[in-house]
């Protein structure tokens, strides 16, 4: 693609007129280059498409979205605003590769370029069902699929409210089975908008109107087969919370056996079709009638044989029975026997205990005769503990004296006895000449007698 040169076009209007360098040429200010790459980038190119992965998503509180595309080596700054993201069915969020629809704008006072998408597309899965896996993920996570919050459907409803178009072939088929089934069923029908413009709103109205019929017990809603476009009013994030939030259970019946949406997983129970709904509520008149003929022949047959039963306890019992006379005198007869056995057994007991007596008495020993045996032995004792003493006496005083003459061979006085003397000096005794000095006085103990050497005296 050849762009015009820069410069040429008549701008003057806009920013007056430019001035010339020296050899003549035209010197733009940077307000009229954007202006000229805006209108020639954007004169250019026109409406295309463009293909990369969302990033750096942010959607603005204005409620515009302002994102980036890129790919493996590019990326460009793009808008979608708020009147075109309005109508998406799902929401960007960054790493979702997308198709998208617009055309090239420059922002002239900061000079950057991008893309106005006006339509959205994610690749490899339609906008629709992008929306619709969004909206399931959601409400899973908020616990609205949780079966613990289901309602029952109630076995055999008195009165149901239909909520569906009035003229479609879902209502027929409704009528017809709930008729032929369960004649005596009461039946409302609620009639709405089930596709189109506006139909999920529709569809709640018509449903807060059933709840408000008096006592309904039960509430079908939904319609029969289509593309996704033609049912997704029931994928609608607030028609899915007032079908939680109903205090009357309720079955969705949208489409086919293959077809899902979010009203069925939020619904109390669904029914793959229309046709099946009208069979889940009403139970047919003929299977009632034969389960309460089973149940008849069961209770018959359950008393039949309980009866039998009984018959025969009843028998065994009787058989069992003895005449209250007989068994009075059995009872008599056994009252003799134990109390002739009770006397046995006492005089028996009395016997054993006197002969144990007896033998007790016989080896009882006379007072007297304990006490001389204790004072024969109390002299006996005496008397040997005397000579026992005696011994020990003799005995110690032989020990003393030859520990005595042990004792008298080891003094130093024998010693002396044989010649020898015992020099001391201050009571300690003398080994050495080096214990001594000039004028020492010392004691020499002899054999008999003591001399002190330096005095006269000696005894």
């Amino acid at each position: 693609m050849t762009l015009p040169p820069l410069g040429l076009q008549n701008n003057a209007q806009k920013a007056g007129p430019s001035p010339l360098t020296s050899t003549g040429s035209a010197v733009l200010s940077i307000e009229q280059l954007n202006l000229q790459i805006k209108q020639t980038l954007e004169g250019t190119l026109g409406i295309f498409w463009a293909q990369g992965e969302i990033s750096n998503f942010k959607p603005h509180t204005s409620g515009h979205f302002y994102f980036s595309l890129k790919d493996a080596k590019s990326q460009i700054s793009a808008v979608m605003f708020r009147g075109f993201n309005s109508k998406l069915k799902f929401k960007p969020h960054d790493g979702l590769e997308v198709i998208v629809r617009g055309r090239l704008g420059v922002y002239e006072p900061r000079g950057t370029y991008q893309i106005l998408c006006e339509t959205m597309e994610p690749v490899g899965a339609g906008a629709l069902q992008k929306a619709f896996e969004q909206l399931k993920e959601k409400l899973k996570k908020e616990g609205l699929f949780d079966s613990v919050r289901k309602k029952p459907i109630p076995a055999y409803p008195r009165h149901v409210a239909i909520v569906t178009s009035e003229t479609g072939a879902a209502i027929r088929d409704i009528l017809n089975i709930l008729s032929r089934r369960a004649p005596g069923v009461q039946i409302t029908v609620v009639p709405t908008l089930v596709q189109g413009e506006g139909s999920a709103a529709k569809i709640k109205e018509a449903l807060i109107m059933a709840q408000r019929i008096p006592q309904v017990d039960v509430i079908i809603i939904g319609r029969g087969g289509g593309s996704i476009e033609d049912l997704w009013a029931f994928n609608d994030e607030i028609l899915a919370r007032a079908i939680a939030a109903c205090q009357i259970p309720i079955i969705s019946a949208v489409g086919h056996e293959i077809d899902f949406t979010i009203s069925d997983f939020v619904a109390d129970l669904r029914a793959p079709t229309p046709s099946a709904a009208a069979e889940l509520v009403a139970k047919s008149s003929q299977e009632v009638l034969e389960r309460l003929q089973n149940l008849k022949r069961f209770l018959f047959n359950s008393f039949d044989r309980k009866l039998k039963t009984l018959g025969q306890v009843l028998y065994r019992y009787q058989k069992q029975l003895i005449d209250p006379k007989r068994k009075l005198q059995d009872l008599l007869l056994r009252h003799d026997d134990l109390n002739t056995r009770l006397e046995m057994g006492i005089q028996r007991q009395i016997k054993d205990k006197l002969f144990a007596l007896k033998l007790k008495t016989q080896r009882i020993i006379h007072p007297k005769k304990v006490f001389e045996k204790y004072r024969e032995q109390r002299r006996h004792l005496h008397k040997e503990m005397t000579l026992n003493f005696h011994q020990s006496l003799r005995n110690l005083r032989n020990n003393l004296a030859i520990q005595m003459k042990a004792l008298g061979n080891l003094s130093p006085l024998n010693v002396v006895d044989r010649g020898y003397s015992l020099v001391t000096l201050n009571g300690a005794l003398v080994r050495s000449v080096n214990q001594l000095k000039i004028k020492d006085q010392v004691e020499i103990q002899l054999a008999e007698g003591k001399v002190f050497c330096g005095s006269p005296n000696a005894y």
